[in-house]
């Protein structure tokens, strides 16, 4: 599919249905914030195949496209049989989407998504939670709440099932996949159960909200890197007071366009390097934009849930020596994808790379260790970094 963008999608075990979305048809869809979606910048020249086998090569991808040639011709499932071949490769981080599916998540890029506005995470216990609820949407107004436990969606019990899959029943079939379509979950808190029928939206998601905080501090929360977060960020920063500390909260970000991570890197850097990556074997480099504030005190807040684009960001502060990283050890998600279009329409993401951050750290499955190790109490321990580095509490 030339001239399409590289991206970066999330591990198998966690899309399975994954086409969830991070939308995906759920990270910043109907549910699950269980994975993330980099994209390359368009611009950038195309991928240069070097021949190597396993996830990297360019035998990797004939191979998928074959499979599903080969199923076709026998009247079976291309998605699948391009499933099977993945399956055994080794990539973790590749996906396949129908076609229904794959527009879904390239709307998604777009901060939109039709859904009931939950995300849901597994337990250890096999057992599913609301993790969040978007504000004013359709769970929202229904009265569900973090914490809340989903028992079962339009009557399939969810116990046991992966997040995407549950991404999957929330968001619907694809004829109901539609706004307007209903859905009914039943739900337990504090040991008591309800029914509650929702109607699915077509929603926008909130991925930069900025707060000011009563010490003065700014507060900037990216849940996701979508179109124009980026520029929101360094808006931010211009309109700040002139010595304002800022936290970057970055924890929860399961990634994003790669392109918005650059931009929202270029507030706090005047040019220079934020990443280098490549694409089976071409090496190529991504660079912020002159202009951004220097001087300005900043801690950015990291976790478990940092992943991909969130990663590039925080490896460039942290490598550059912009940022003071508070937090605990990011996810670890430094994959580059292609989407490669098969012959019945649908399209599978490969790995053909990986990112490193200016300092030639790579991410994939290490993740960043912060400078402060915090779990609980990290924005006060911030605070008091920032109260460190000259900002009055």
């Amino acid at each position: 599919m030339p001239g399409r963008p590289v991206s970066s999608l999330r591990p198998r075990d966690l899309r399975r249905g994954a086409v969830l979305t991070l939308v995906f048809l759920g990270v910043l869809g109907t549910a699950a914030a269980t994975g993330c979606w980099d994209r390359e910048d368009a611009l950038a020249p195309p991928a240069r195949a070097e021949g190597r086998t396993g996830a990297v090569g360019a035998g990797y991808r004939e191979a998928v496209e074959r499979a599903a040639a080969e199923a076709m011709a026998d009247g079976k499932s291309g998605k699948q049989a391009a499933e099977e071949v993945v399956s055994r490769s080794g990539d973790r981080w590749a996906v396949v989407y129908d076609q229904t599916e794959y527009a879904e998540f390239e709307a998604a890029l777009d901060g939109h998504y039709t859904g009931v506005g939950l995300w849901v995470e597994a337990g250890r216990d096999g057992r599913i939670q609301v993790s969040r609820v978007q504000r004013g949407g359709p769970a929202d107004r229904a009265g569900i709440r973090e914490g809340d436990l989903v028992r079962s969606v339009d009557g399939h019990r969810v116990t046991g099932l992966g997040p995407a899959r549950v991404v999957g029943l929330l968001r619907g079939e694809a004829d109901r996949a539609v706004a307007g379509t209903p859905v009914v979950l039943v739900l337990e808190r504090d040991g008591r159960t309800r029914t509650e029928t929702l109607r699915r939206e077509r929603l926008s998601t909130e991925p930069v909200t900025v707060e000011r905080l009563p010490d003065g501090v700014l507060l900037i929360k990216v849940s996701a890197f979508t179109k124009g977060s980026g520029e929101r960020v360094r808006a931010a920063v211009r309109e700040a007071p002139r010595g304002t500390g800022v936290m970057l909260d970055l924890r929860g970000n399961r990634g994003g366009l790669v392109t918005e991570a650059v931009t929202a890197a270029s507030a706090f850097l005047d040019g220079g390097l934020v990443a280098t990556y490549d694409v089976r074997g071409d090496q190529r480099a991504l660079y912020a934009e002159r202009g951004g504030d220097t001087g300005r005190p900043l801690v950015a807040l990291v976790d478990g849930g940092t992943m991909s684009a969130a990663e590039l960001v925080t490896g460039a502060l942290q490598d550059r020596g912009r940022a003071v990283t508070v937090g605990t050890r990011t996810f670890g998600k430094g994959a580059v994808q292609m989407p490669t279009q098969l012959p019945d329409g649908s399209v599978a993401e490969l790995t053909v790379g990986h990112y490193r951050t200016p300092a030639g750290r790579s991410l994939d499955g290490r993740g960043i260790n912060p400078d402060l190790v915090a779990a609980d109490g990290a924005e006060e321990r911030a605070r008091g970094v920032l109260g460190g580095l000259g900002v009055a509490p």
